[in-house]
């Protein structure tokens, strides 16, 4: 896979799964917090794995999603170096039951939840989707605005007084109706 490939993921998601208008952040706050607190923590501990490192490591979470709901495979692996992994790996904590176990465990206690069902998995990760994309915008943004650390720059400024420690924490949403709970 060429690099403009491995980059054509984000167009592709946003497509298949919307995206958050700016200003609707808020709605979705349950899901961006443990994300963004996770790679916050993650940054402080290994700070070469920078903003620009999150670019590729949101790119890899999304080929790791994609895969998980279509059973498909993606020549992903030269693209991961040991700095964007931290942050893939911190990304997935927040959310993803085959890398977090006790969230595996929660999931699993739900008669509802089949994690051996592509559907489900597709609902299950249609919430981390679009906040992933919406964080993507961010990065971006800042970059753009601070140059390459951007990202982790305002983070810190921003919410970094309310991050403390270094355990990576998640956000379970349950995906069904609200009928149906």
């Amino acid at each position: 896979m060429q690099q403009y490939q491995f980059e054509k993921i984000y167009a592709q998601m946003e497509q298949e799964f919307g995206k958050i208008e700016k200003g609707t952040e808020d709605y979705h706050t349950l899901m961006i917090y443990p994300i963004e607190s996770n790679l916050l923590k993650t940054y402080r501990k290994f700070p070469s794995s920078n903003s620009r490192r999150l670019l590729e490591a949101i790119g890899l979470v999304l080929y790791n999603i994609r895969s998980r709901y279509t059973g498909e495979t993606y020549a992903v692996e030269s693209f991961r170096n040991e700095d964007n992994a931290r942050l893939e790996h911190a990304i997935l904590m927040a959310f993803d039951p085959f890398t977090n176990e006790e969230l595996r465990s929660l999931m699993t206690m739900d008669p509802d939840i089949d994690l051996t069902d592509k559907e489900t998995l597709r609902e299950i990760y249609a919430e981390p989707v679009i906040c992933l994309l919406r964080i993507k915008e961010s990065v971006d943004s800042w970059i753009k605005r601070m140059g390459s650390n951007g990202y982790f720059e305002f983070s810190e400024s921003y919410m970094g007084p309310e991050i403390s420690g270094d355990e990576l924490v998640f956000a379970w949403t349950d995906t069904r109706d609200d009928e149906d709970v």
